[in-house]
C-alpha cells in the first residue's frame, strides 16, 4: 500500500517557483484621541473653544469637509459616481481605471450611504428634572467617500472617509501591486497574474522586493495622500496632534506556487480537497495555526472547527477557519495553487492592531500557509497519473515531425490492442505481426484476412512509441514491456469491470446501489435549480 505523502512533498516536484507576499490589506485610518467620548469633550472645549458637551458644533466641520470634497471633484474634473445598492465598488474603479490615462492620480470619488459607528448627542434629566447635552456612542446610516486612486508606487488603492465626525477612514492596498512596480523599477524581468507573479527572470530577487513591504512604506502611503486629498483636519488640528494613525482590519498573507503543468492543476487540487476534508478538525487546525485549542471551560477557543468547500463558477476552494482567520486554498488563474491566511483579528494571535505590528503578524500568517502544506496529505501524485494517463492514451509527435496516434481510452481498437498485450506477455519468446493480426482479427470480431499486416505493422509502431512493447534485438518479434502489462492491465481492467458495468447498472430496469445514488443526486439538482429561480 502506497504510504500518504504530504503537499509540500508532492509540490516539490512540480513547482517551477513560489513567491510570498502580502496580498490585499485593509486598515483602519483614525485619530487615536477621538475614538473616545472623553477625546471628543477635549476637542469640543480646547479646538472649539466651547464650555458644552454636545456634537452639534461638528456639523460645521462636517459640512465644511463636505464641500471641500465636492470643490476638489470639480476644480481637478475628477469624476463623480453616487454608488447604488448593490453595485460592486471594484468593477466600477475597473472601468475607470481602463480609461485613466496617467500613472498617478485619483481616478474617481464615489459616495455611498452606509452604516458606521460614531457619537451622537441626546438628551438626559438630572433628579431634578432639568435637561443636559450627553454624548454616546451609537451606529448611524452617513455618506462616506470614497478616493480611487493610483499611486506610482502602489498602484491601485483606495482611502474611504467618513463624511461625520471623528472621520474615520479605512485604506485598502494590494501588496501585489507594489512589489510588481518595484520589480520593474529594479528592472526584473515578470509577466503578471492578476495579483501575483506568472513568470519571473529572478525568483529569488522579487521574493526579496516582496519582503521589503513593511509598515514604514504603507503609513507613507497615506501620509503622501492626506497631503493630497481634501483633509478632514484643519492644519491648527493637526498641529495639536490630532493626526491619522493606522490599524491593521484585515491581511492577506499569500504563497502562490507556479506549478510545471497548469493543466494538470486542477485534477491535483481536487485530489487535494479529496482527501483533505478533515483538515477543520480541531487537532488539524492547532497544528496549522501552531495554537493550543481548548474545546471546554472558560478559555475554551471560540468560533467553529470546519471546512468548507466552496465553489465560485467552476473554481473550487478549500477553506480552514480558526477564530477569525480563514486559510483559503485554490487552483489560481488554471497555473498555480493559491494558499491564503487571512487575519481579521491580530488579538487571535495575542498581537496588537497598530500597523507596527505588521513585522509579527507576517510571521503568523506565511508560518500558517507552510504548516498547512506540511499537515495536508495526498494518497497519491494526480498529476503524475494524469501525465502517464496523456503519455499512453494522446498522440506522439517524433523528432521527425511524424504523427503517432495514441490509444485512445475505450476505443475499440486500442482496448483490443491492450487484452492482446496481456495474452502475449506469456509468450517467453515474444510474437511476431502474425501473431497479433489473427488475435486482433479475432477480438474485434472481424473475418479471417480482414486486417492487412501494413495495419498490424502500423499498431506495432503504436505500441513501441508509446513504451508498451519494445522489438527483441536482429529478429522481427516483440516483448511486451512491464509498463505495457502494468498499463495493460489497469485501463482493460477499468473499462470491463468499471465503465462498462457500471453504466449497465445504470440502465438496468432493476433499481441497484448505482441506479439510487444517481436518483438521489438528480433530485438535488432538481431541488437546487429551483432554489436559484432556474426552473422553467
Amino acid at each position: 500500500m502506497t504510504l500518504p505523502r504530504t503537499v509540500s512533498e508532492v509540490l516539490s516536484e512540480h513547482v517551477r517557483f513560489e513567491i510570498e507576499c502580502i496580498d490585499r490589506m485593509y486598515l483602519n485610518v483614525y485619530v487615536p484621541q477621538l475614538q473616545h467620548t472623553g477625546g471628543l469633550l477635549g476637542y469640543v472645549h480646547r479646538q472649539l473653544g466651547l464650555p458644552i458637551a454636545s456634537t452639534a458644533p461638528l456639523a460645521k466641520i462636517t459640512d465644511r469637509f463636505s464641500d471641500a470634497v465636492r470643490r476638489f471633484a470639480r476644480d481637478r474634473r475628477v469624476p463623480w459616481v453616487d454608488f447604488v445598492k448593490g453595485q460592486r465598488k471594484d468593477d466600477v474603479m475597473q472601468e475607470y481605471l481602463a480609461g485613466f490615462p496617467g500613472t498617478e492620480g485619483v481616478v474617481f470619488i464615489g459616495r455611498a450611504q452606509e452604516k458606521t459607528r460614531l457619537f451622537r448627542t441626546e438628551k438626559r434629566r438630572d433628579t431634578a428634572g432639568n435637561s443636559y447635552p450627553w454624548i454616546v456612542k451609537t451606529t448611524g446610516l452617513v455618506n462616506q467617500f470614497y478616493f480611487y486612486c493610483v499611486d506610482a508606487e502602489f498602484g491601485p488603492f483606495f482611502l474611504k472617509f467618513c463624511s461625520y465626525f471623528p472621520y474615520n477612514a479605512k485604506l485598502c492596498l494590494n501588496g501585489h501591486h507594489w512589489a510588481q512596480r518595484q520589480a520593474t523599477r529594479a528592472g526584473i524581468g515578470f509577466t503578471a497574474l492578476d495579483n501575483a507573479f506568472a513568470a519571473v527572470d529572478d525568483p529569488a530577487a522579487v521574493q526579496a522586493v516582496c519582503d521589503q513591504l513593511g509598515p514604514d512604506k504603507i503609513d507613507a502611503l497615506l501620509r503622501k495622500w492626506l497631503a493630497i486629498l481634501p483633509h478632514p483636519f484643519s492644519p491648527a488640528d493637526r498641529a495639536a496632534g490630532y493626526r491619522y494613525d493606522l490599524s491593521m482590519l484585515q491581511v492577506e498573507f499569500s504563497l502562490t506556487q507556479m506549478l510545471d503543468r497548469p493543466v494538470s492543476g486542477r485534477i491535483f487540487f481536487e485530489q487535494v480537497i479529496r482527501d483533505n476534508l478533515d483538515i477543520g478538525r480541531p487537532d488539524q487546525v492547532s497544528l496549522v495555526f501552531n495554537r493550543r485549542l481548548m474545546s471546554k471551560g472558560p478559555r475554551a477557543t471560540p468560533g467553529r472547527f470546519r471546512t468548507r468547500v466552496i465553489t465560485e463558477g467552476v473554481t473550487p476552494s478549500l477553506h480552514v477557519d480558526y477564530k477569525h482567520a480563514t486559510i483559503k486554498q485554490y487552483h489560481k488563474e488554471g497555473r498555480a495553487l493559491r494558499t491564503e491566511t487571512t487575519i481579521n483579528d491580530t488579538r487571535d494571535f495575542r498581537i496588537g492592531k497598530r500597523l507596527t505590528n505588521l513585522p509579527a503578524l507576517r510571521e503568523i500568517g506565511f508560518s500558517a500557509n507552510r504548516r498547512l502544506l506540511g499537515v495536508q496529505q495526498l494518497s497519491h501524485d494526480p498529476t503524475q497519473g494524469a501525465a502517464v494517463f496523456a503519455a499512453v492514451t494522446n498522440p506522439i509527435l517524433t523528432p521527425t515531425g511524424t504523427r503517432i496516434a495514441g490509444l485512445r481510452f475505450a476505443d475499440p481498437r486500442a482496448h483490443a490492442l491492450l487484452s492482446a498485450l496481456l495474452v502475449f506477455r506469456l509468450l517467453p519468446h515474444g510474437f511476431h505481426n502474425r501473431d497479433l493480426r489473427s488475435l486482433l482479427t479475432e477480438l474485434l470480431g472481424h473475418p479471417p484476412g480482414h486486417i492487412s499486416a501494413g495495419q498490424i505493422s502500423y499498431d506495432l509502431r503504436r505500441l513501441r512509441t508509446h513504451g508498451l512493447i519494445t522489438r527483441i534485438p536482429h529478429t522481427h518479434r516483440y516483448h511486451v514491456t512491464n509498463t505495457g502489462l502494468h498499463h495493460a492491465l489497469f485501463l482493460t481492467r477499468t473499462h470491463d469491470r468499471l465503465l462498462r458495468t457500471g453504466l449497465a447498472h445504470l440502465t438496468d430496469p432493476q433499481p441497484g446501489p448505482l441506479h439510487s445514488a444517481n436518483r438521489h443526486y438528480q433530485t438535488a439538482i432538481d431541488h437546487l435549480t429551483r432554489q436559484s429561480g432556474l426552473a422553467t
